[in-house]
């Protein structure tokens, strides 16, 4: 079974911060592109962040850039998604999504249909 479970989602004030984990099983994450996405109500899944096979290669959305780092640990087989100066227009579920893709840089504009493997997602609140 290959299995994605994100955690560290929750209620934070505006300009707060939240560390969002993804851990994997059933697989190596040495062979995986990992995304983060996210959903808000009423609005399409975007892509937030992304991160190479050997975690070298890294691309942000533009409306999270300088606010949120993405990071790989592969040897306890987890992603990482530092969120800081969190806004309200974050507030979303954010799920993380795995590609197998060694090697390649991350895209422009990563495509939800190229991703083999999802998690069920985390809420992120922002509210005051």
């Amino acid at each position: 079974q290959l299995q994605l479970v994100e955690s560290g989602g929750g209620l934070v004030q505006p300009g707060g911060s939240l560390r969002l984990s993804c851990v994997v099983s059933g697989f190596s994450l040495d062979y995986y592109m990992i995304t983060w996405f996210r959903q808000a109500p009423g609005k399409e899944r975007e892509g937030v962040s992304c991160i190479s096979s050997s975690g070298i290669s890294t691309n942000y959305e533009s409306s999270v850039k300088g606010r949120f780092t993405i990071s790989r640990d592969n040897a306890k087989d987890t992603v990482y998604l530092q969120m800081n100066s969190l806004k309200p227009e974050d507030t979303a579920i954010y799920s993380c999504a795995a590609k197998l893709w060694v090697g390649p840089p991350c895209p422009a504009s990563p495509l939800v249909n190229e991703y083999d493997y999802w998690g069920q997602g985390t809420q992120v609140t922002v509210s005051s």
